[in-house]
């Protein structure tokens, strides 16, 4: 079991703790809600990989994409997280940071949970 937890973090100081499975982000009935009209309903995915202990992240073909430290990805490829990345899902930003503890609890985001 991994001693690091994975937490996006919006620009207005919230923090979502991502769980070690796969999550989707959107505006509606997703793990991870953004309320933004910029983010498509089913926008894009965050895949947790037990075999490197890595989360990754993929667009699923929305209009406005998903950047990864400014950068837009390819629609359907996944991209490796790496610490202190800066995520935009259409134009909401949220900066990846590591944070230290085990993770035996259930995971927060996995309840819906609203984007700032």
């Amino acid at each position: 079991m991994s001693l690091t937890s994975w937490f996006l973090v919006s620009s207005g100081g919230t923090r979502h703790r991502l769980p070690r499975e796969m999550i989707f982000v959107g505006r509606d009935d997703c793990e991870l809600m953004l309320q933004s009209r910029s983010v498509d309903k089913q926008h894009a995915v965050i895949n947790y990989e037990p075999s490197s202990d890595e989360h990754k992240v993929k667009d699923l073909g929305s209009l406005n994409g998903t950047f990864v430290n400014d950068v837009r990805i390819q629609e359907q490829m996944y991209i490796t997280l790496k610490i202190d990345d800066k995520l935009r899902f259409g134009y909401d930003i949220l900066s990846g940071t590591w944070s230290g503890g085990l993770s035996t609890a259930p995971s927060p985001a996995s309840s819906k949970k609203q984007g700032g």
